[in-house]
C-alpha cells in the first residue's frame, strides 16, 4: 500500500533528477499527468518547507540544497565502509557484470550501493531499486543471516508471486534453497523474478549489518559463469577479513 501525497513528493524529486532544469507548475503538472490543482498545492508546500526555490524568479521551481544536507545526514549517520563500497567496484571491474549492495526492507531486498556493467546489454540496476527478498539471491543471501524464527515471520507476510517458472514459492522451497546453497557456497538465481537475469550472491560479513553483494547479468552471459563468478566473490569478500 502506497501513500499518494508521499508518492507524488518524491516523484517530484525523481522528475527533477532526470530534467536537470527548472520546470513551472504547469509543465510538472503536464509532463505527470497531474491536476494543476494538486499540482500546485504540492509544489507550494514543498517549497513553504524549502524544499523547492526559484533560481530564476518566475522560470519555474527547482529543488533546493535541503534535500542534499538532509541525505548527507542521514548518509554520514549510517555509512557503508569504505572498503565495501570498494568492493563493488572491483568486483564489478573483474567480473565485466553489473554489481550491487543489497539490506533488508521488509519482504525486499534493496539495492544500497550499485555498479552497472558497461556492456551494452546489462542488468540496469540503481540504489533504492528493490527485489523481492524470496525470489532472489540477493534476497536470500539475506534470508540465509536470518534465525530461523524471523525468516518464518517474513514468509508470513508473502504473496508468494510466481513471478516465473524458477520462482520459489513456499516457505519450504526456500528453505531448501537456503540449504542448498549453503552446501554450494554461494547462493544463485535464473530468471526468479526479472526475465533472462542469471545471479550470484554471498553474505556481506559487515559488523552490525545486513547486507549482501550480488554479480547480475544476462543468462545468455551469466548462467553458465556463476560457478567463476562465485569464485570472485568469494575472493574479493575474503579480503575484506
Amino acid at each position: 500500500m502506497t501513500v499518494r501525497q508521499a508518492e507524488n513528493a518524491l516523484q517530484v524529486l525523481e522528475y527533477f533528477a532526470e530534467r536537470r532544469r527548472p520546470a513551472t507548475a504547469a509543465e510538472i503538472a503536464d509532463d505527470l499527468g497531474w491536476p494543476r490543482s494538486s499540482t500546485f498545492k504540492l509544489l507550494g508546500t514543498l517549497a513553504a518547507r524549502g524544499y523547492l526555490y526559484e533560481p530564476q524568479g518566475r522560470g519555474g521551481h527547482y529543488p533546493s540544497p535541503r534535500w542534499l544536507e538532509l541525505a548527507e545526514q542521514v548518509a554520514q549517520a549510517d555509512p557503508l565502509p569504505p572498503q565495501v563500497l570498494k568492493l563493488v567496484q572491483d568486483v564489478a571491474a573483474e567480473t565485466g557484470e553489473t554489481t550491487a549492495i543489497s539490506a533488508p526492507a521488509g519482504i525486499f531486498a534493496m539495492f544500497v550501493a550499485v555498479k552497472e556493467s558497461r556492456h551494452a546489454v546489462r542488468y540496469f540496476a540503481q540504489v533504492g531499486d528493490r527485489v523481492p527478498i524470496h525470489a532472489s539471491s540477493a534476497g536470500r543471501a539475506l534470508l540465509a543471516q536470518m534465525p530461523a524464527e524471523e525468516r518464518q515471520a517474513l514468509y508470513r507476510k508473502m504473496d508468494f508471486t510466481g513471478y516465473s517458472a524458477t520462482t520459489p514459492v513456499s516457505p519450504e522451497r526456500i528453505e531448501a534453497d537456503l540449504a542448498e546453497a549453503a552446501a554450494r557456497g554461494w547462493h544463485q538465481s535464473n530468471a526468479e523474478y526479472t526475465p533472462d537475469l542469471a545471479g550470484v550472491a554471498l553474505p556481506l560479513p559487515v559488523a552490525g549489518r545486513r547486507l549482501s553483494i550480488v554479480v547480475v547479468g544476462p543468462v545468455s552471459r551469466c548462467l553458465e559463469r556463476r560457478p567463476e563468478l562465485a569464485a570472485v566473490l568469494q575472493r574479493q569478500v575474503g579480503r575484506l577479513g
